[in-house]
């Protein structure tokens, strides 16, 4: 359906950057420099991301009137540095405070206060805007509670081309696009900021096919890189022929500047096309990227963990020194009475492998004396979980006071299936301010394990994981001849319930119908029911799934309803 008259091409280039939220000065800045760039590269249109101005998402900074009328001074600011590239056309994504609202006029505080709008910008003017009609309001999203939705479409000429723009949700519909084809667009342009998680490469890619196939127009999706808190974006802006086909792509979990020349007459794509990543090399890439801009952003000096011997802690240091470097990397060896020769032997071997500080501080004295402190109380009465969890605690206190001496993070090492069930300990291994795999369940962390010492992405040292961390039996070693087995179901049963039940929202009945015991049902959402305390107070971690613990799980700490 596109202008088989024309015959000049378009070249688009996608300023696909790492933003920061808040910092408004700075993110403009890279807006211009990347707009300089790519003119110098012959680009007639950039086209940055969604909300670039503030960062995605800026959440309740957009209720405050200061920050809008601070991202609307750098929207000047932009269009008046790019006003000498009057041949290029610059689409910015940035929040815009609405009428009454910049009248001052009175209004609940929680009503919003402004659009998610796009702005095209030539010759220091602004000549056209879209505002955002889908605003969602599902798993990480919140974006009704800020934004106000738009409904009219947006077409607009450029060098001889009807370029239509559309906003990361609306392209998940068909009517936005319908009503950009309506008002006579060739090609559609879409500003996007969508949070990673394993697969959502594909699904997003055929969903954009499906848009071309309905419309008969080609389509291009600037996409944001970088992590935020809990998210992380990938960055893979990609571009797709009215054939259906995706014939370009960026760079993968890093920034990128790509150029690419659509064909009018053929409405096709010309450019770099980067290769997809498989699941495993995604999700390692994202966990290393959510680390770096948690730690960078937030201007952390460092890390330090501790470091068991045992897989989880090794997975998290090896993402560490590939998001850090090894010499902002700290490792403590903290052994118990209960800790193997064999978890000192393997976690000096993986420190020496990455070369970052290691130092073995025993816990004994300071267990025994709690122990003696608690002898009274505590007469009479059997060892318990009481007692393994004074030693984790006491791992938690050595580290967080470490962090405290030091600045260093304390990254905390729980998997997704530990902090599903509650085998992990408030205040201990709990303890710290950034949970790099939480949303990581364990038979994933030994694929990961086993992907990382066949690849070496940062060139940090091949095989960092000793192969007797992967191969031997979980274990917290708090009790004598301790594994994780001895009270929960095998993981590959046990997690695969997990995404049954947490992730798919599947009922115990069904589950159980997919042939689980009913035991191993019942007792693992019962546990999922019974930890909620326990998660609401852990750090925030890195979301890999489409469901992770945290803003996408949102059920009370106080409920007796049990489901069938």
């Amino acid at each position: 359906m596109g202008n088989s008259g024309l015959t000049s091409s378009l070249r688009v280039a996608v300023a696909q950057l790492n933003f920061v939220v808040g910092d408004l000065h700075g993110n403009a800045q890279r807006i211009i420099d990347a707009a300089h760039a790519a003119h110098a590269q012959g680009a007639q249109v950039l086209i940055t991301p969604e909300l670039a101005i503030s960062g995605y998402a800026a959440e309740d900074l957009y209720l405050r009137p200061g920050f809008l009328q601070s991202c609307q001074v750098q929207l000047d600011r932009i269009a008046n540095e790019l006003a000498s590239l009057d041949d290029m056309l610059v689409l910015v994504g940035h929040p815009h405070a609405i009428s009454s609202f910049e009248a001052g006029k009175s209004r609940s505080h929680f009503t919003p206060a402004c659009v998610n709008m796009a702005s095209a910008l030539s010759g220091g003017k602004v000549v056209a805007t879209y505002t955002k009609w889908y605003l969602p309001n599902y798993q990480v999203f919140d974006e009704r509670r800020y934004f106000k939705p738009g409904h009219q479409a947006t077409v607009l000429e450029w060098k001889g081309h009807r370029l239509g723009i559309l906003i990361c949700e609306d392209a998940w519909y068909p009517e936005p696009a319908a009503a950009a084809l309506q008002e006579g667009a060739e090609l559609l342009l879409v500003l996007n900021a969508s949070p990673f998680h394993v697969g959502k490469r594909v699904e997003r890619e055929g969903q954009m096919a499906l848009r071309v196939a309905e419309t008969g127009l080609p389509l291009l999706y600037a996409h944001l890189v970088g992590g935020q808190d809990e998210v992380v974006f990938e960055g893979n802006s990609f571009a797709v022929a009215a054939s259906g086909q995706v014939q370009v792509r960026a760079l993968a979990f890093q920034e990128d500047l790509p150029c690419w020349d659509y064909n009018p007459n053929t409405q096709s794509w010309v450019g770099a096309l980067a290769p997809p990543q498989e699941p495993m090399q995604e999700l390692w890439h994202a966990l290393v990227l959510g680390v770096r801009d948690y730690i960078q952003k937030n201007r952390f000096p460092s890390v330090c963990l501790g470091l068991s011997g045992g897989i989880d802690s090794a997975i998290v240091m090896a993402i560490a020194v590939d998001a850090l470097g090894a010499d902002r990397v700290r490792a403590v060896m903290m052994p118990s009475p209960y800790t193997a020769e064999i978890s000192w032997l393997d976690a000096r071997e993986m420190a020496r492998r990455l070369g970052v500080r290691y130092d073995e501080w025993s816990i004994v004295s300071v267990f025994e004396s709690l122990q003696g402190v608690l002898a009274h109380e505590f007469a009479g009465l059997a060892a318990d979980t009481t007692e393994e969890n004074l030693q984790a605690r006491i791992r938690g206190t050595l580290l967080m006071a470490l962090s405290n001496k030091t600045g260093a993070l304390v990254l905390t090492t729980g998997n997704k299936s530990e902090m599903a069930t509650g085998y992990c300990t408030l205040y201990g291994d709990m303890a710290g301010g950034f949970a790099v795999i939480k949303d990581v369940v364990k038979t994933r962390v030994f694929e990961l394990a086993r992907w990382r010492n066949l690849n070496d992405p940062y060139q940090t040292g091949a095989s960092p994981i000793p192969e007797r961390i992967i191969t031997r039996p979980p274990s917290a070693e708090l009790r004598p001849d301790q594994t994780d087995q001895d009270t929960l179901p095998a993981y590959d049963i046990l997690d695969a319930i997990i995404a049954l039940y947490m992730e798919e929202d599947v009922s115990p009945a069904d589950i159980m119908a997919r042939g689980y015991a009913q035991s191993d049902v019942e007792q693992v959402v019962r546990l999922i029911r019974l930890n909620e305390y326990k998660r609401r107070q852990a750090p925030i971690g890195i979301r890999v799934t489409h469901r992770s613990f945290g803003r996408d799980w949102r059920y009370p700490i106080t409920n007796q309803y049990v489901q069938l």
